[in-house]
């Protein structure tokens, strides 16, 4: 590929693969501003939700040159999908992200009935929407992350053999939460922006009382939006209200946790929460 992708994002590669599972993926990697890894190897951080974020996330590659504030060079790799199926990233992403067994929540329904009332969706996507939520395999897909695509990034891109990361936000966030939880132990921090933990009854929380103080080393940095908690929509003020606690837990424990609290509503956070993940968590 060229050094631009389409004309817009400078230094990025773009991709497609299949998993073992049989899904496509379409994958984005932008490499740091002149990035030679003869010379200096650097780790790799993975950002989930690609078809929407690469465009918001992969341009912030030039922080690692910023005077006022470095970050540590890396290699962005954006995660998507590819063909046709990616006008669908918006349900498919339900299917990956999600950990297995994890409720639907009310809220969540009702704001899907929402979207369908205000014709933003049609009754037919909708089902799909919530098929895809009731079949989630989080577990595969982190699967297809560390022990699939990881390696082959790992010898086309000369990367560094440790200091990896993973940011995700919403549903990604859910899974960040989700991979950190595992301890997998290819990421050293990990950003959840937002997540998506719309139930009392979540996964997390399970996870959570199973470990114990037994909690992993890799640092863990959430964000979380004023206008979620204080705007009208239960959803967010449930998502909110959810990782709050989640923090408490963690922090009571003694976890390496970092958190901030952003100005911003869920659909325009994740530009900011993918940057205070950086400046917290991979600063110079």
């Amino acid at each position: 590929m060229s050094a631009m992708w389409q004309g817009c994002l400078a230094d990025t590669d773009y991709f497609e693969t299949r998993s073992s599972g049989g899904h496509d993926y379409g994958v984005w990697v932008t490499t740091p501003p002149g990035y030679d890894p003869a010379t200096t190897r650097a780790p790799v951080v993975y950002v989930l939700d690609g078809n929407w974020a690469v465009g918001m996330t992969a341009p912030l590659i030039v922080t690692q040159r910023d005077p006022m504030q470095r970050i540590q060079p890396y290699i962005q790799v954006s995660v998507g999908y590819a063909g046709e199926k990616a006008r669908h990233w918006e349900r498919l992403r339900n299917r990956d992200l999600v950990p297995p067994g994890e409720p639907i929540a009310k809220e969540f329904v009702d704001a899907v009935e929402m979207a369908l009332q205000m014709g933003a969706m049609t009754r037919e996507e909708a089902d799909a929407y919530l098929a895809e939520l009731r079949a989630s395999r989080a577990d595969a897909f982190l699967s297809f992350l560390t022990a699939e695509l990881h390696p082959r990034i790992e010898h086309d891109y000369g990367t560094a053999m440790s200091g990896h990361g993973l940011f995700g936000y919403s549903y990604g966030g859910l899974f960040s939460l989700y991979a950190w939880l595992t301890g997998n132990t290819l990421f050293e921090s990990i950003g959840a922006g937002s997540p998506g933990v719309a139930s009392e009854d979540s996964q997390v929380f399970a996870q959570l009382e199973k470990m114990g103080d037994n909690l992993p080393t890799a640092k863990l940095h959430l964000t979380v939006n004023d206008r979620e908690l204080l705007g009208d929509l239960a959803v967010y003020q449930t998502l909110a209200k959810n990782t709050a606690t989640v923090l408490h837990r963690l922090t009571a424990r003694g976890g390496a946790v970092t958190s901030a609290v952003l100005r911003e509503t869920h659909v325009t956070g994740l530009q900011a929460s993918f940057l205070s993940y950086l400046r917290t968590c991979r600063a110079l």
